[in-house]
This record gives structure tokens, sequence and C-alpha cells, in this order.
């Protein structure tokens, strides 16, 4: 497997953006990257310290309470029954997932990686590391004949899209045609908020109305960084096709990548309580019902949007000319061209900002409202 060479890191064309939002008299309001600002639950703190005489190595496979935690959080929370040990297994982070599976699963030169068209970059990296083809399509009857994996995330990363049963689907049944393997990316499942998925998490890819009776070559990734304040501790896991899971916890078992035990024990009590989870999506929801509307009075049109930590938005000119209108107004933002070539006009804001920046982002916006 040969790797494909790596362009440069996009996020450092932003920093003379950054440098003039700091100009602003009241200061920088940063809603470019999705990082959690509040603080980890109590209940998860206090499981890590109360877990921190950890002598003995980690399993790759994780405890025993951790798999059943996440299999009790996929009957509880995802509708997904059935699952056993041999169907889940911890990872650190979904970042190191997204960008490692090609290698896991032994793609190269001539596979094609599937993606969504506006998509987080990762998962066209994986595919460059291991000198696979990538391929942005939201088209099943797009993808070719070499295909060994796709991609879908529902909610999206920029634009929160949902996908639904029946295009979930469609996807499934196209992978199966390809005899390719297919992973829903479902991160921000929890985090919907309007339409059907205002009050109930997005479906998963795992559903039994997707997958019927067979979960054969069907994977879903997910994280605690987003609904648990988590993103530090790289607390995250895979669930789905045995057999798949087999293959990749065998490559991780001889790298050595395995999960922390003090973070399996954080893990468990988060994936244990829904309270906090649903107090979390009340505070995106207050920062939402503020930003949004302020978007809209200063001339964005927010598109898809319908989950996730992001609002997707346009002033119908390029993207470049509304990251530096932001920057003006003491906002940093995201360009569409970041999550593909796809979306040249569309900028990304993020929730994760504390109450009173999101607030001050607000004023700013309404304020240069057009007369």
């Amino acid at each position: 497997m040969a790797r494909g060479e790596l362009p440069d890191y996009p996020w450092d064309l932003m920093v003379p953006f950054r440098e003039r939002a700091a100009l602003h008299p009241d200061g920088v309001v940063d809603l470019s990257i999705g990082s959690p600002v509040d603080p980890t639950p109590a209940l998860v703190r206090t499981a890590l310290a109360n877990a921190t005489d950890a002598h003995a190595y980690p399993q790759t496979i994780g405890t025993d309470e951790l798999r059943s935690a996440i299999i009790d959080w996929f009957a509880r929370r995802r509708g997904v029954t059935g699952l056993t040990s041999a169907n889940v297994l911890p990872t650190v982070g979904s970042k190191e997932l997204v960008a490692l599976l090609p290698f896991l699963l032994g793609l190269g030169e001539g596979d094609v990686v599937v993606h969504p068209r506006a998509a987080y970059p990762s998962y066209e990296m994986g595919a460059v590391l291991v000198g696979a083809t990538a391929m942005a399509s939201d088209d099943p009857a797009e993808w070719p004949a070499e295909t060994k994996l796709v991609w879908l995330n529902s909610p999206g990363n920029p634009d929160g899209r949902v996908l639904t049963i029946d295009e979930l689907r469609t996807a499934r049944e196209r992978a199966l045609e390809l005899d390719a393997i297919i992973v829903g990316d479902e991160c921000y499942a929890e985090l919907g908020w309007e339409g059907e998925w205002a009050d109930a998490p997005a479906p998963s890819l795992l559903d039994p109305r997707v997958v019927g009776e067979s979960r054969h070559q069907v994977l879903v990734a997910y994280s605690l960084s987003k609904q648990s304040n988590m993103a530090g501790y790289r607390t995250a896991f895979i669930a789905g096709c045995a057999a798949v899971i087999g293959r990749i916890t065998t490559v991780r078992k001889h790298a050595g990548l395995m999960l922390p035990q003090p973070l399996q024990a954080a893990m468990i009590a988060a994936l244990r309580d829904d309270v906090h989870v649903a107090e979390q999506k009340e505070r995106y929801r207050a920062r939402r019902d503020l930003l949004k509307p302020a978007l809209e009075a200063a001339g964005f049109r927010i598109d898809r949007s319908e989950a996730g930590l992001y609002l997707w938005a346009t002033e119908g000119r390029a993207a470049w000319e509304s990251i530096g209108r932001l920057a003006d107004l003491g906002i940093v933002a995201g360009p569409g061209i970041f999550y593909g070539p796809h979306h040249p006009e569309h900028v990304r804001l993020s929730l994760t900002a504390t109450d009173e920046r999101i607030s001050a982002a607000s004023e700013r916006l309404r304020a240069a409202a057009p007369a």
C-alpha cells in the first residue's frame, strides 16, 4: 500500500482571518471548530478518578462491562437490539478510526472509498494514506464497481443533513451489490433540532428497518465527544458486523491500539446516564435559537442543519468573502471548501461556544443586518 501525497493543512489558511477577528474591541468569537466548551459531567470525572489504579494492560476489545454498556446504549438510544460482545469495539476517538479504517481493512491502490459530497476531511485522508481513491458522492447509483468502503455521515458534518430510513436502506443495498463495507458515522445522532428529529435521535444505519436481520459488512461509528463533552477523553466505539469487527480487532491488537482502562470506566458512566445528554442538548438548542435567526437577519440563508452542532450558511457569494465579513465582526467561521469543492459559497458555524460568546456573535450579526 502506497501512501499518497498529503495536502497542506487547510486551517493554516485561516490565520489572517483569525488575526483580523481578534482586532474586534469585544474580542473574538470562534465558531470555526466544534470543540466542546462546557464541563465534562461530574459523574464521568468521578468514574475516571476512581479508576486510576490501572496497573495492568487494558484489552483491545475493552472490558466486559464496557461492551455491555455499549450494547445496552444501542438498544436504549438507537433502537438497535441483538448485539453481542462480538459486535462492538471501543476505539481511541472516532477521528483515529475514520482515518485508519482503510488501513485496518487492507485497502490500497485501485480501491475506491466513497464519502459524502459535504464531508469531514478525514474520510478522504483515510483513503489518501493508503493510496486508495476517494470519491465524493451522495448518489449510490454513481458508486463504481471498485468501491470497497462507503462512509455515510448522518447527521452530517458540516451540513447537518439527516438521512432517512429509506435513504439509509438504499445506500446499504447498493453497498451489498458492490460487496463493499458501509459505515455510518453517527456522532451527532442525539442532537436533532427540526422536524421529526427535534425530539428523537436520527435513525441509525444499524436500525432493523435498514438492515433487516443481517448486519453483514455494516458498521456504525459513535463518539462521546459531543453529547458528553468528552472530546479530550478520546472515547468512541464501533458496532455492527462481527466478521469485520473481528478483522479490525486483530489488526488493532498487533498495532497495540487500545483504550486506557480509566477512560473505559469514564465511558461506562457516560453511556449509562441519559440525563446529562439531554441537559447538554438543551444548552446547544438555546445557543442555536440565538445564532440562527441572527445569521438570517444578517443576510445568510441556512441550508439543511436540521441536526448536529453546526449551521451551514451562505450569503450567495464566495465563502472567503463571507469569512472576511464575519472576521470584521470578530467572528471566526469555517469556509465550505474545507469540506470539499462542491460548496464554495457556504460557511460552517459551530454552536460550541459559551452562552456569552454566542450572545455576542448574535448581537454583532443583528447590528450588521441590512437596513
